[in-house]
């Protein structure tokens, strides 16, 4: 049994962790408190940018949409006359010494698969592994009036005015122990502190905290080769293949079974770097994918390679709540509109 698997089975399926798990466990939770506690007392500080920040992050490892809210978010601002930019990390980039701005055309396993998808969508962004270096960049660089800061929620050197916590409807927080013996970065506490606690998913079991719906709506079949848009369901009567390197895949292959598809459903390692030869098994026939994915695909796409274009539905109450707060925000540093 593979590491990734056994972890699956503690984290989400009840098996006990192993004593080395616990203690390790024991460990990250003390550093996570005293790292949290210096920044409260200020021997660490945090910096503003200039404008305000808005985190979107999670408490638990592993893929929990927060790429579609991201996208939400900046179509919101969008509507109401603000430009959104995104900073991030770049979880999947590699050998980043000085912050990148990042294009529809940067390689993904330079600059991560996040952040090429939110340029793709004509967003601003900069990556970096320190996120306050990334949003100094992408405001040098561009007219930014709000930063998106994708997966920031425990990199408190960059001071933020709104924190959002997504969390996965199915799994919700596994067996709610911290990393190695859980899935946790943070403890279940620390959604008390949060803006917006989103769920992604029907399931609201999440009783202690006041939560925000969100779902998943697939928009559209994307063909990553042409660009040809079709309606999700167009090839459900064909034998296809599913991929799917991210966090959670089954979140996906769940979507296209719904869709009424029965593929052929292969998992690969989050962020994985898809090479041309990963998806010889496929033969002729469509391959389906996620749009996180198919930035990593489209420069060996075959004609019948597909991405499931998805769109985030929130309540509309969290839309309101964002946009009053970020403008009662702006309005108190001078840049009412």
């Amino acid at each position: 049994m593979s590491l990734e698997a056994r972890l699956i089975r503690v984290w989400y399926e009840g098996e006990r962790p192993a004593a080395w798990m616990l203690l390790l466990s024991v460990l990250f939770r003390w550093l996570a408190r005293v790292r949290r506690f210096l920044y409260r007392i200020r021997i660490l500080r945090a910096t503003k940018p200039g404008v305000p920040v808005v985190v979107v992050g999670n408490i638990a490892a592993g893929g929990t949409g927060k790429t579609p809210l991201v996208l939400h978010i900046a179509e919101l601002l969008k509507a109401r006359g603000l430009r959104a930019g995104v900073v991030s990390r770049g979880h999947g980039g590699k050998g980043i010494k000085e912050p990148l701005l990042v294009t529809m055309d940067s390689d993904p396993a330079l600059a991560g698969d996040e952040p090429v998808l939110f340029a793709m969508h004509g967003i601003p962004v900069a990556v970096h592994r320190r996120r306050v270096l990334a949003a100094r960049a992408l405001l040098e660089a561009e007219a930014v009036d709000v930063i998106v800061c994708d997966d920031g929620l425990q990199h408190y050197a960059l001071a933020r005015d709104i924190e959002i916590a997504v969390v996965d409807g199915a799994r919700l927080l596994g067996n709610r122990r911290l990393l190695p013996a859980g899935p946790l970065r943070e403890p279940p506490a620390r959604l008390a502190e949060v803006d917006h606690v989103v769920v992604n998913g029907d399931d609201g079991r999440l009783a202690e905290h006041e939560i925000v719906h969100m779902q998943l709506e697939p928009a559209a079949l994307v063909n990553l080769a042409g660009g040809e848009r079709r309606e999700p369901q167009a090839l459900a009567g064909e034998k296809v293949v599913a991929i799917a390197g991210i966090g959670n895949p089954q979140r996906f292959f769940t979507t296209l079974s719904s869709l009424g598809y029965h593929a052929e459903c292969r998992a690969f390692p989050d962020h994985h770097p898809f090479q041309p030869g990963d998806l010889d098994f496929a033969g002729e026939r469509p391959v389906l994918m996620t749009a996180k994915d198919a930035v990593k695909c489209r420069g060996f796409a075959r004609p019948n390679w597909w991405y499931l274009e998805a769109r985030a539905r929130v309540d509309e109450r969290f839309d309101a709540a964002l946009l009053a707060r970020l403008e009662e925000i702006m309005a108190e540093a001078g840049h009412e509109r």
